[in-house]
């Protein structure tokens, strides 16, 4: 079977047009993931997802330890029949929960994050080996090793300690994960907003060794420009034969930003979290569908849309649905979003590849 092979196709100063090549199919990047974090994306079946054009998506390896426990999908046969999805899943190792529910956790330098179960309180051990353990039940195509996700601070000495662990956990992540040459192990660069610490943790990394390269620890609460800081302080350093993944982010104009510095793969909660509370993107920017000024606009969501005839139904009509709470409008919303930004990628990948992209990213860059 086919192993994990990653290839760049063309180049426009940092951004790049590649092709990620697994058994279960090819991944075009830039590519933007829909996120699954208990094996669904939230309002969408995954037939709508494909219909979007969507390559890959996203699950969480401590949510769905929590439930339903991966013997359950194991003994189902693995996430991808559990959940009915041919598509590639890539796993979060559970990091990220480290830093979001840090109130019901405590770390621990050899046994991991010590869990309380947000559910029913019940205590779980996530070390970096069981991290890897799990997604390899789950079957997971790409697996993220485990880090530690730190908050935003300015502390150069706890996000020093913080990065210093992640690549210990990482070197124990890729012993744990042996080899797999049908899946990918992805390590992940930590070291908050401080050049040094950023390039210290990648040189770590690299002598590890792993098949792709993921910015960790943004998307917490820094600004937008801070989080381009530190692509363009890291950009030149990240390996030019391996994806490059910035987890968690983010807008489209983050998105656009950091395919300019070189950002292969991106996932995302906001086009769907975004949609089932009224929120739309669009190629003439955000639309609050419950803006009373849309009661009587029978006009199209977005004119520019071209896929799965979602202009077929007007403001107006969406309006209704969520001022009356119908469900049919969070599910139409989200799907609306995630087919744009996958609209939104190919336009990037097609502008790459005709030597355009500078002058669509600064079209669009402070529009979307």
């Amino acid at each position: 079977m086919k192993k994990f092979e990653f290839k760049v196709l063309k180049k426009n100063k940092f951004a790049r047009l590649g092709l990620i090549e697994t058994h279960r199919g090819k991944i075009e990047t830039p590519a933007f993931m829909p996120v699954g974090t208990q094996a669904t994306v939230k309002a969408c079946t995954i037939d709508d997802i494909k219909k979007t054009g969507s390559q890959i998506i996203l699950s969480n390896t401590y949510h769905l330890m929590i439930r339903p426990g991966v013997k359950r999908i194991e003994n189902a046969g693995g996430l991808h029949k559990f959940m009915n999805c041919d598509l590639p899943i890539l796993t979060d190792s559970g990091g990220f929960q480290v830093m979001s529910l840090s109130k019901l956790n405590k770390i621990d330098k050899e046994k991991g994050a010590i869990f309380n179960s947000h559910i029913d309180g019940k205590k779980f051990y996530l070390s970096p080996e069981e991290s890897i353990k799990i997604q390899l039940g789950l079957n997971s195509d790409i697996v993220m090793v485990m880090d530690e996700c730190p908050k935003k601070t300015n502390d150069y000495q706890t996000i020093d300690k913080s990065m210093n662990l992640s690549l210990y956990w990482a070197d124990r992540s890729k012993k744990a994960f042996g080899h797999n040459p049908q899946k990918a192990l992805f390590g992940i660069v930590q070291g908050g907003l401080f050049k040094d610490l950023r390039e210290k943790s990648l040189k770590g990394l690299l002598k590890i060794g792993f098949d792709g390269y993921a910015l960790g620890g943004l998307a917490v609460g820094e600004t937008q420009d801070e989080m381009f800081t530190v692509l363009d302080n890291i950009k030149e350093h990240l390996p030019k034969d391996k994806p490059h993944y910035l987890m968690g982010v983010g807008t489209p104009n983050d998105i656009l930003g950091a395919v300019k510095r070189g950002i292969d793969m991106f996932d995302c909660v906001l086009p769907t979290r975004s949609g089932r509370t009224g929120l739309a993107f669009t190629w003439q920017g955000r639309v609050n569908i419950k803006n009373n000024k849309y009661q009587n606009d029978n006009t199209p969501l977005d004119p520019e849309c071209r896929n799965l005839n979602l202009n077929k139904y007007s403001k107006n009509y969406l309006n209704h649905l969520f001022n009356t709470n119908e469900i049919l409008g969070s599910m139409m919303l989200t799907l609306h979003n995630i087919n744009f930004y996958q609209e939104l990628m190919k336009a990037i990948r097609e502008n790459i590849q005709n030597d355009t992209f500078d002058t669509f990213h600064d079209k669009y860059i402070d529009k979307l």
